[in-house]
């Protein structure tokens, strides 16, 4: 049950996914697959669906979960290759979780703008009452050539609670949570977040959210 980028529709479609009691997690800008790939050894009843647009990250994560459980393989995991402006029909309504850490580039721009065509996606593959975790990390100073670039307006906790609140409203989402800290970093088990913790001063800005029935 364990694959990279094989055919999804035929997967999907033939109800091959294990029916695990925790629900389907999804994990859209996978990178390295380091957190999806933690997840599910915490969380045998979960099942796990990393998707990235880019296959190198994914090379040596990909490998170890095909070996015997053993040896490090899962047999609740799946990644995919994707990008958030097509994502798989075969994923609508599956996930009971949708989780996106540190996006950069298209990404970045979608979840801290607040696209209504990405936001549409995301909910689109959401069931009812879905969890949605989006966490970001933008230093005005560091990132102001990509801040520049993408058009993102600054992400202070009034813009999180107000205009982008508004824009996930829209698109389906109901947001519980949403603010920028500087210091109370989560234990996130990614690679850029083991990066970005090292590099002190940088604000963590996080939004919680539920897909609307």
């Amino acid at each position: 049950m364990v694959t990279l980028f094989d055919d999804l529709t035929g997967r999907l479609s033939n109800s091959s996914l294990p029916h695990t009691g925790g629900g389907i997690v999804i994990d859209i800008g996978t990178g390295d697959g380091r957190f999806v790939y933690q997840s599910a050894r915490r969380n045998p009843d979960k099942f796990y669906i990393g998707i990235d647009p880019s296959t190198r990250p994914l090379a040596k994560i990909s490998q170890k979960v095909r070996r015997r459980p053993e040896k490090g393989g899962l047999a609740n995991v799946l990644f995919i290759q994707a990008a958030i402006e097509d994502l798989p029909s075969d994923l609508d309504g599956v996930a009971d979780e949708v989780h996106i850490h540190f996006p950069w580039g298209s990404l970045l721009r979608a979840v801290a703008v607040g696209e209504k065509a990405a936001l549409s996606n995301i909910r689109r593959i959401c069931s009812c009452d879905a969890l949605l975790e989006v966490v970001m990390a933008l230093d005005a100073e560091r990132d102001q050539s990509e801040i520049q670039r993408l058009g993102i307006e600054p992400v202070t906790s009034e813009y999180l609670k107000t205009t982008l609140a508004a824009r996930y409203r829209a698109a389906g989402f109901e947001v519980s949570e949403a603010e920028v800290c500087s210091s109370d970093w989560p234990g996130l088990k990614t690679s850029w977040a083991a990066r970005l913790r090292g590099r002190g001063g940088r604000p963590l800005a996080y939004l919680i959210a539920r897909a609307a029935g």
